[in-house]
């Protein structure tokens, strides 16, 4: 990865996270909790950074059609979160299928 690389990431990050201050208040929360539930639990997507966008255009949609945040996506982010990479695989099974990978087979 480059200098150029770097500088164009950062770009990119900050105006997404320009989008998202531009939504209403409950969005920004409720993208904030997702942003937080999707780093801990590191589905491999989030590094390409589509996950994320993909978050707040359908958010943006949303705020276009008139409705909540809570309307979207329901009461429980984790659930939603976990919907959204259900088939997805995380850090943590790329890691524990490297450990079990490892392990010597008992006989």
């Amino acid at each position: 990865m480059g200098i150029q690389d770097i500088i164009e990431g950062k770009k990119q990050w900050r105006s997404h996270l320009a989008r998202v201050k531009a939504l209403p208040p409950d969005y920004q929360i409720v993208y904030k909790e997702i942003q937080r539930y999707f780093f801990k639990i590191g589905p491999v997507g989030l590094a390409d950074g589509s996950l994320l966008t993909g978050i707040v255009d359908f958010f943006e949609e949303g705020v276009a059609a008139g409705k909540g945040v809570l309307e979207l996506i329901g009461t429980d982010v984790a659930a939603f979160c976990d919907d959204l990479v259900k088939d997805s695989p995380t850090y943590a099974d790329i890691y524990q299928e490297s450990i079990s990978a490892r392990r010597p087979v008992e006989e």
